[in-house]
């Protein structure tokens, strides 16, 4: 019995909640997947996948051998390119998360620079416009747009991301160019939450270093970045977007700018990873990269 390939699968099933995605992704059957992880539990005598129809999740202390696996997991990678100074020797699998417009405009682009660099490398990328938990959802690092006030995460700043104030040219020929604050009050506001429910900010604004909020109407509400942007491209009002992901719609003419006096603050950007966790190779070679793509687009830090 392979103690550390019972680790290795009970690991991806784990992480992709699902004995037939991981069977796929280790290239195993489904039965092979299933009797090592039953293998599993018996050598550590406690239950440790809740099973469903639908999906399968840990229990507290498939979490709890999880969180150790992955650690374990990542040391025994590192002794193994230990001595090995060649990039190309890196290999494994990276697991790393961002928001869906960096990795849709800036990193997936270009990630077979890096890729063509470590070709023994296998990367997931997860794109999503919540806040991932990188412990408990097995992610490697985390590119985080917004303060980082999670005391559990190492946080490295990259810069800050430069705001803009956006319109489209029909949404404007109707409504107007606004030029002052108090123009607003007959503008349309695109609001932007993270969950459904939660009470949007309105029109931010810096002046004199403090943060500002202004009320506007609104009748769109949306929860994705791309969303965010379709609705204004649309014509359905005024967005507070990233210059970096306006920057071709701008460039093109699909949208306008305005109220540049008026803008909200710069968001900051960090690449997060659990404390405490040893950082394999792969994993600060793939951070090592994007720092350097970030820095090409980011104001800094």
């Amino acid at each position: 019995m392979n103690k550390l390939e019972l680790l290795r699968t009970f690991q991806r099933v784990t992480e992709l909640s699902s004995f037939t995605q991981a069977a796929d992704s280790l290239g195993l059957p489904r039965s092979t997947v299933s009797e090592q992880v039953r293998d599993l539990e018996r050598l550590v005598d406690a239950r440790l996948l809740h099973r469903t129809t639908r999906r399968v999740r840990p229990t507290q202390d498939g979490q709890m051998l999880y969180e150790r696996a992955r650690e374990l997991l990542a040391q025994m990678d590192e002794l193994e390119n230990l001595f090995r100074q060649d990039a190309h020797a890196l290999s494994g699998r990276l697991r790393v998360d961002m928001p869906t417009a960096i990795a849709r405009r800036l990193v997936a682009p270009r990630l077979d620079e890096f890729l063509a660099r470590h070709p023994a490398l296998e990367i997931e990328l997860g794109c999503s416009d919540r806040r991932v938990d990188p412990l408990r959802e097995g992610f490697d690092c985390v590119l985080r747009v917004g303060v980082n006030e999670d005391d559990s995460l190492v946080a490295r700043p990259q810069g800050h991301l430069s705001m803009v104030n956006c319109a489209s040219p029909a949404y404007l020929a109707t409504h107007g160019m606004p030029e002052q604050l108090d123009d607003l009050a007959g503008h349309s506001l695109i609001h932007y939450v993270t969950a459904f429910g939660a009470r949007s900010d309105g029109f931010e604004f810096q002046r004199d270093g403090k943060l500002h909020s202004l009320a506007m109407a609104g009748r769109v509400t949306v929860n994705n970045i791309d969303a965010y942007e379709g609705a204004c491209l649309g014509g359905l009002g005024i967005i507070q977007a990233p210059l970096v992901g306006m920057r071709v719609h701008l460039r093109e003419g699909r949208l306008l700018r305005l109220l540049d006096d008026w803008v909200a603050a710069p968001m900051p950007v960090n690449l997060v990873h659990p404390h405490g966790r040893h950082l394999p190779r792969r994993v600060r070679a793939f951070m090592n990269w994007l720092e350097q793509l970030l820095a090409e687009e980011l104001d800094a830090a």
